[in-house]
């Protein structure tokens, strides 16, 4: 099945598109960065070719995913998106996830995009929860959650093995529609 293009999604600082083949070495720019890609559970890119397969591979025909361009440089400096709650089969929960390049943490545009995207879950999607899950040792995300008005739901334990094997625990939110 084809999925449809993502619709563009402007905030007062960003502009939240389609990703395209174009955007790989911004991409890999962030990607590439040890401090990233390991918070969420994936390894930081190795190339250009590889952040290219990924944007292929994952994000390519994918509405729900958006790549963040910082409106003042035009550079794609994230990538934020749903995907199906494995946790919450068959409910019409999507999981919402984001990356940011470390240059641009702390200016709350995570948080501007976060706002931006769960709005059009709940308007143009038509979702009845969204979830959000983290790395209990990852503050800065947690702040981000909290400040989207995430519901702290507890802590699974062992439950998320990352690209080199390690399980950790991850903390898990939830935020319903007639909460938001």
């Amino acid at each position: 099945m084809v999925q449809k293009k993502p619709e563009i999604i402007e905030t007062e600082r960003l502009l939240l598109r389609e990703f395209t083949l174009d955007d790989a070495a911004d991409l890999y720019k962030y990607a590439k960065n040890p401090n990233v890609g390991p918070h969420g559970g994936w390894k930081p890119h190795e190339s250009i070719e590889e952040s290219r397969e990924i944007i292929e591979d994952l994000f390519l025909g994918k509405y729900h995913i958006w790549a963040m361009v910082d409106k003042e440089s035009g550079r794609v400096i994230g990538s934020i998106g749903y995907e199906e709650d494995t946790k919450r089969p068959e409910t019409g929960c999507m999981e919402l996830g984001y990356a940011m390049s470390e240059e641009f943490w702390g200016k709350g545009l995570m948080t501007e995009a976060a706002e931006a995207v769960i709005r059009y879950g709940f308007k143009s999607m038509g979702l009845p929860m969204i979830s959000i899950y983290h790395n209990p040792v990852n503050h800065r995300s947690r702040r981000v959650i909290e400040k989207s008005g995430f519901h702290f739901e507890g802590i699974l334990c062992r439950a998320n093995r990352i690209y080199n094997g390690e399980i950790r625990d991850i903390s898990c939110y939830s935020l319903s529609k007639e909460d938001y």
